[in-house]
């Protein structure tokens, strides 16, 4: 699937995270990103970043092939996914992603 920009790439995105424990699995990962940045800059072990991939992109993938059943975003579209993963976990942790999705969901007739 081809996307001509990051606005026609997002409701694809919203639709690859549709279950809340994917997006909750998601959270801790993107969560543990700036755990593990400040914790290297604070203890100065910078070899915490090596840890960053493992974990942010383990508990995500985990979450697509378990819970939402699908082929991570990742895969076909690593630069507009990530910058997707920081746009849901901000939606997310202020309460707006479960509303997001209903919108995509009923503009592209998905239940």
């Amino acid at each position: 699937m081809e996307f001509r920009s990051y606005r026609e790439f997002w409701p694809y995105y919203v639709l690859q995270h549709a279950k809340l424990a994917t997006r909750l699995w998601h959270a801790v990962g993107t969560t543990s990103v700036f755990v593990l940045l400040l914790g290297a800059g604070f203890t100065g072990k910078w070899w915490l970043l090596l840890l960053i991939p493992v974990i942010a992109y383990g508990l995500a993938w985990f979450s697509h092939f378990f819970i939402e059943g699908n082929k991570p975003a990742t895969f076909g579209h690593p630069f507009w996914s990530l910058l997707g993963d920081f746009h849901m976990y901000f939606l997310t942790i202020s309460g707006k992603m479960n509303g997001e999705v209903k919108r995509v969901k009923k503009l592209y007739g998905h239940k």
